[in-house]
C-alpha cells in the first residue's frame, strides 16, 4: 500500500518534532550534569579549603547529581526495553497510532520510529493463512455436520484467507490478536452448518460438492469482508460418512453401478443398432449419390460431347475438303510427274536414237574408211608384189620359224615355187588382179 506524500509530509514533520524535542531535552539533561558536576568539583575544593563544615552542605548538594544519574539509567533501560525502531518484516503490515493525536499510518517492509507513550505500533502478516476445523473432520468427531435427514458426516474443510491491505488502516483498531479463532472460526461455523444442514447425505457426496463449496464461498466472502478479511477459496476434500449409511450406500451404489451398467449397455446396443441403421441409410444415400453423380457425369459428357461434335465436324468437314484438295493435287502433281517422265523418255530415246544414229553413221564410215585403207594397202601390195614376186617367198620364209631348217614338199610342176599352192603363183595373182580391175572397169 503506498502513503500518499501529505501523509508522508505530515508523518516525517511528526517524526522531526519529536526527535528535536528529544534532543532538547537530552542537551539540557546533559549541560545540567556538566554543571552539577563542575559545582560539585568547587564545592570540594571550598571544602579542603574551609574545613569539614562544608563538606555536609557539598554532599547535599550531591545529591541533585545522583538524581540525574538515575534518570538517565531510567532513560537507558527505558530505551533498550522500549526501543524506538519496529522493524516491519516482509509479508507484513504495521499501524502506527498517534496517541495525542489519533492518526493512524500504515507501513511496509522497514524501520518505523515509535515514541514510547506517544505512539502504538500493531504488527499483522499480510502472507495467506489456512483454516481446517477439527472439530467436523470425522462424523464421530466432536462437532460434526448435519444434513437434512439429521444424520452426521464429516468434512475435510480448508478455508485460505488474508487481511485485506488495502483497508488495514481502517480495520486495525478493531481487530483482535487472534485473528483466526476470533474472528474466522465463528463465521466459518456459522456458515457451513447452515448451509450442509439443506441438503442431504447423498447430495454433499456425489452431486452438489461443487454448488455447496461455491455456496459456502460466496457467503463467507461477505461475511469476512466486513472485517477486513479476504476470502481466497473454500475447498471441500474428503466426506466422512457414518459407518450403517456407508455400508447402505455402498450396497446402493453397487446396486445403482449394475443398473447403470444395464442401462449403458443397453444404450450401447440401441446406439449400435442405431449405428447399423445409419450406416444403411448414409451407404443407400451414398449409392444414390453416386449414381446421381454419376448420370449427372454422364449428362455433362454427353453434353461435353454434343458441343464437341459442333466444333468437330466442322474441323471433320475442313479435313476431308483439305484432303480431297491434297488429293486432287497429288494426282494432278502425278500426272505431271508421269507427262514430264514420258516427255522426258520421249527425249532420251529420240536422244539415244539420234545418238545411235550417229555412232552407225561413224561406224559405217569408219568401216568404209578402213575397207577403203585396206584395199588401198592391199593395191600398193599386189602392185609391189607383182612387180618383185620373190617377196612372197621372202615372207613366208621370214614367217617361218627360225626352227624350221628343212621343208619337204612336192615339187610343182611346172618348177615354180614350192608353196606356191599355198600362196598361189604369180600367175594366178596377176590374173585375178586383172580379173578384178576389168570388172571394177565394167
Amino acid at each position: 500500500m503506498q502513503v500518499s506524500p501529505i501523509r508522508r509530509q505530515t508523518r516525517l514533520r511528526e517524526e522531526a518534532i519529536v526527535l528535536d524535542g528529544a534532543r532538547d531535552v537530552f542537551r539540557s539533561i546533559c549541560d545540567w550534569v556538566s554543571g552539577r558536576v563542575g559545582g560539585l568539583g568547587r564545592k570540594a575544593g571550598d571544602a579542603a579549603a574551609n574545613g569539614t563544615a562544608r563538606t555536609l552542605s557539598a554532599l547535599a548538594g550531591a545529591k541533585g547529581t545522583f538524581i540525574a544519574l538515575g534518570v538517565l539509567g531510567a532513560s537507558g533501560y527505558l530505551l533498550h526495553a522500549y526501543p524506538p525502531l519496529v522493524t516491519v518484516g516482509r509479508g507484513e503490515g504495521g499501524v502506527r497510532v498517534n496517541r495525542l493525536t489519533g492518526g493512524v499510518s500504515e507501513w511496509r517492509d522497514g524501520s518505523v520510529f515509535v515514541m514510547p507513550g506517544l505512539h502504538d505500533m500493531h504488527l499483522y502478516s499480510l502472507r495467506d493463512r489456512i483454516y481446517q476445523p477439527e472439530p467436523i473432520r470425522r462424523a464421530d468427531g466432536a462437532a460434526p455436520l448435519q444434513s437434512v435427514e439429521g444424520l452426521s458426516l464429516g468434512i475435510d474443510l480448508s478455508v485460505r484467507y488474508a487481511l485485506d491491505a488495502t483497508r488495514l488502516a481502517a480495520v486495525s483498531k478493531n481487530l483482535p490478536d487472534d485473528i483466526g479463532r476470533e474472528i474466522v472460526e465463528p463465521a466459518v461455523q456459522g456458515v457451513i452448518y447452515k448451509i450442509f444442514a439443506r441438503y442431504t447425505v447423498r447430495e454433499i457426496f456425489s452431486v452438489k460438492r461443487v454448488e455447496i463449496q461455491q455456496a459456502i464461498e460466496a457467503e463467507l466472502k461477505s461475511k469476512l469482508a466486513q472485517d477486513g478479511i479476504v476470502l481466497r477459496t473454500v475447498h471441500v476434500g474428503k466426506v466422512d460418512l457414518p459407518a450403517d449409511y456407508r455400508r447402505g450406500m455402498e450396497g446402493l451404489l453397487a446396486e445403482e453401478l449394475a443398473t447403470q451398467k444395464m442401462r449403458y449397455t443397453l444404450e450401447l446396443k440401441d446406439k449400435r443398432v442405431q449405428a447399423i441403421a445409419l450406416d444403411g441409410e448414409a451407404e443407400k444415400v451414398r449409392r444414390e449419390k453416386a449414381a446421381e453423380a454419376s448420370a449427372r457425369e454422364q449428362i455433362i459428357a454427353a453434353k461435353a460431347q454434343e458441343e464437341a461434335m459442333k466444333h468437330v465436324l466442322p474441323f471433320k468437314r475442313r479435313q476431308i475438303e483439305q484432303r480431297r484438295l491434297e488429293a486432287e493435287a497429288a494426282k494432278t502433281a502425278r500426272i505431271k510427274g508421269a507427262e514430264g517422265g514420258a516427255e522426258a523418255r520421249r527425249i532420251e530415246a529420240g536422244g539415244e536414237a539420234e545418238a545411235r544414229q550417229k555412232l552407225a553413221d561413224a561406224e559405217a564410215y569408219r568401216l568404209d574408211r578402213v575397207g577403203r585403207v585396206n584395199a588401198e594397202q592391199m593395191e600398193r601390195e599386189g602392185a609391189l608384189i607383182s612387180r618383185h614376186p620373190l617377196l612372197i617367198q621372202k615372207t613366208l620364209a621370214d614367217k617361218l620359224s627360225d626352227k624350221v631348217q628343212v621343208i619337204i614338199a612336192p615339187p610343182p610342176a611346172d618348177g615354180g615355187f614350192i608353196a606356191s599352192n599355198l600362196i598361189g603363183s604369180p600367175k594366178r595373182a596377176g590374173a585375178a588382179a586383172a580379173d578384178g580391175q576389168a570388172a571394177e572397169g565394167r
